[in-house]
């Protein structure tokens, strides 16, 4: 054996022993000697014969060190990447080539733009990833976990026993590595970690896991690049170009666990939800698809919401590149695809994220910053460069990786308030004694600047509830610089309206009008979501008044008071054809009752709205500018009626809406330009499931002023009804 150092040789053998060592190359693996000579250790605790190459170098066991053995020799005998084979105590052989004769893998600049927070694309470097090292094909495990004193691959390959491949720190950046060569995709494995303060040993999940087991199984699944053949080329070229703010946008929000189910009420694939749900989405006019949220959850009940797999498509439907086929199918449709996504908090699963390296890594120590009492989870700490660096690849991730067209970004008003549903003492303020995050608006306008300035044409959305100004504007003029926000205040307004008997409407008109007064503020979301139809609402259908032709005439109204009204549209699945119970994502959607007039007329009715909004610009060019509405006459709470203007190119369509069950026979309306008018929809008509109440084919103007115009219209309202009419 070559002279070492014993003091150091035995504290470095002593802590690979105990499974704390955080430089491992220091001992195992090839090293130099004396003159041409080499010694190679490697720590095997199940063997109990070991050789190098082909088995003519046998290593020798070292006696106070259990496990441990060694060989020293000439140089010359050994290959670069030498093979270890060995025996257990079973009988069973193995062989290897020693991971511990690779050079690092990870480049300084890699490691510094992650340290710094500005690695757009981390998701390459961190995580498991199929590499070739000096030739050798295997997989490359690197890790983020600045608290760990060891961190070790573990999976089915090693007994899952963290003392055979503990990874290699790059000093004070906090990240891991190891190359493990031959080791090919379809892998199980974690990480497994001991804490440098407490020596409390965690099995976790490798944040960056592109694929995990089904649950309730947790662990991850190395995988190989993806090799799907994209056919989605024409669909990216017009989004890179896209003027979606005058565009149509139509979202059709759906839950894949529970829009359809096979015949034994097992989930569809992401593969046969693609021809389903492409033919469905298509049938009905809608322009996107909004994915309630699909990277990989523990608990079905959570929706999806409680995300411990930021860059795992959840295996409950398929493997990753089924999902790609799903959206590539959609976008070859012409549909475009937004993800549900999750960056305000993540679940307290001792297997996630939670303490990650047995610190408070990814949350904040300080429950008064790092919890969410209502929901039971942790909040990110947008301060730490790495947390911000996690996120915004997540983002880009799903956008390179998947073709995803953008991003709804749950619960953002949460991530902006420190003192969000916190009682007095519950929370910090900021460094200026306010309760704004000043961090996380930092992280949204960091990310939104990112991805949409990276992906010209991929949206970024915020579910925002409050009256934070400039939430669309662009950073550099104080906004936080999203595509569009979900406009709650009016869905909230509108449904409280909606749900009040007709006869009381007109003491409740306000509700109507209010949301005009900030309509052009931002650029707004029309949301009737799925958080609208659970724990206790009612579906939509069921939240409005009277008897079943009333609900039914009511829902058709709203329908086309939305559409008609400026903002992007969104309906949750099931919404379309009049769903009567409340969303249950543990069944799927009550199909069967579109065999019934009532629920086959709504349906056709948000058929005929997608196609109406889709070819008349009046009702989208304008969408979050002020200059493509006007009111005719918004007062007229006495008899529930609203009228207005939308208009765009030189043309407009006449939007009446009568709210209650009473028809308005000769009502008169003022009008700018004298012609004949027709109507292009009338929501009450008998196709839809209406009394077939309205006006003849062809309306003439009067030359009598009226509402302060030139001429005027004397129309037939219809009950509980809407009214678009365009002139010939």
């Amino acid at each position: 054996m070559p002279n070492l150092t014993p003091a150091v040789v035995n504290e470095d053998i002593q802590r690979i022993l105990q499974a704390r060592h955080y430089a491992p190359f220091r001992v195992l693996g090839k090293h130099p000697a004396a003159g041409d000579e080499v010694f190679v250790r490697t720590y095997l605790p199940h063997a109990v014969e070991v050789a190098l190459e082909n088995g003519t170098l046998p290593m020798t066991p070292v006696e106070a060190a259990p496990g441990l053995f060694e060989w020293a020799g000439p140089a010359t005998l050994l290959s670069t990447h030498y093979r270890i084979h060995w025996r257990d105590n079973t009988g069973h052989e193995q062989s290897f080539i020693d991971p511990y004769c690779f050079n690092p893998q990870i480049s300084e600049f890699d490691l510094h733009l992650i340290n710094e927070g500005k690695h757009w694309h981390a998701y390459k470097v961190l995580g498991a990833h199929a590499h070739q090292a000096e030739g050798v094909d295997g997989m490359l495990f690197a890790v983020w976990a600045p608290g760990a004193e060891r961190v070790s691959v573990v999976g089915d390959f090693n007994r899952w026993d963290g003392r055979y491949h503990p990874m290699q720190t790059h000093g004070g950046t906090g990240i891991w590595e190891l190359f493990i060569p031959e080791l090919s995709a379809g892998t199980l494995y974690k990480f497994e970690l001991r804490n440098r303060d407490s020596g409390a040993v965690m099995v976790k999940i490798d944040p960056y896991a592109h694929q995990f087991e089904q649950r309730p199984l947790t662990a991850c699944i190395t995988t190989e690049p993806s090799t799907y053949d994209w056919g989605d080329a024409a669909w990216l070229s017009h989004r890179a170009k896209w003027d979606w703010q005058h565009a149509p946008m139509s979202i059709y929000e759906v839950h894949l666990g529970s829009w359809q189910r096979d015949d034994k009420g097992e989930f569809l694939s992401y593969r046969a939800l693609a021809d389903r749900l492409t033919g469905h989405v298509t049938e009905m006019g809608f322009t996107h698809v909004e994915l309630l949220p699909i990277t990989e959850h523990p608990l079905d009940a959570s929706w999806g919401y409680q995300t411990t797999g930021y860059y795992a498509p959840t295996s409950r439907f398929g493997k990753p590149d089924d999902l790609r086929y799903l959206i590539d199918r959609l976008h070859q449709a012409g549909i475009g695809v937004l993800l549900d996504w999750v960056p305000g908090h993540f679940p307290k699963d001792a297997f996630a994220l939670a303490r990650y390296d047995g610190t408070a890594l990814y949350e904040h120590e300080d429950p008064r910053l790092g919890e969410h009492r209502d929901w039971g989870t942790l909040i990110f700490n947008y301060g730490r460069n790495e947390v911000r660096n996690f996120l915004v690849s997540s983002a880009m991730y799903w956008v390179e990786e998947f073709h995803i067209d953008g991003l709804r970004v749950d619960a953002v008003a949460s991530m902006l308030y420190l003192d969000y549903s916190r009682k007095p003492g519950d929370w910090i303020p900021n460094k200026y004694g306010g309760r704004e995050n000043l961090e996380a608006i930092d992280f949204l306008r960091e990310l939104n600047a990112t991805v949409q300035g990276q992906h010209p044409g991929a949206l970024i959305i915020a579910e925002e509830s409050t009256a934070w100004p400039q939430v669309t504007q662009p950073p550099e003029v104080g906004g936080l610089g999203f595509a569009m926000k979900w406009n709650m205040g009016w869905m909230h307004d509108i449904l409280e309206y909606f749900k009040q008997d007709p006869v009381h409407r007109k003491y409740h008109h306000d509700q109507l009008t209010f949301g005009l007064l900030y309509a052009f503020t931002e650029n707004f979301v029309l949301p009737f979501s799925h958080d609208e139809v659970v724990h206790g609402k009612r579906s939509l259908l069921y939240r409005m008044p009277g008897d079943e032709w009333q609900r039914f005439a009511n829902l058709r109204t709203l329908y086309a008071f939305m559409y008609a009204y400026p903002g992007k549209k969104l309906l949750f699945m099931g919404s379309e054809f009049g769903q009567g119970d409340e969303w249950n994502f543990d069944g799927q959607l009550d199909w069967y009752v579109c065999q019934f007039p009532f629920h086959e007329g709504v349906k056709t009715l948000v058929r005929d709205l997608n196609r109406l909004y889709r070819e008349h610009p009046a009702l989208h060019a304008h969408e979050f500018e002020w200059q493509g509405f006007d009111w005719i006459d918004c007062h007229d709470a006495a008899q529930s009626v609203l009228s207005f203007v939308r208009r765009a190119h030189g043309r407009e369509l006449i939007i009446l809406c009568n709210f209650t069950p009473v028809p308005r026979m000769d009502y008169r309306i003022g009008i700018d330009n004298a012609g004949t008018y027709r109507e292009v929809l009338n929501s009450d008509s008998e196709y839809y499931g209406g009394s077939n109440t309205g006006n003849s084919p062809q309306i003439q103007t009067r030359n009598t002023p009226w509402m302060g115009r030139e001429y005027s219209l004397d129309l037939v309202m219809p009950p509980l009804g809407v009214l678009i009419l365009e002139r010939i």
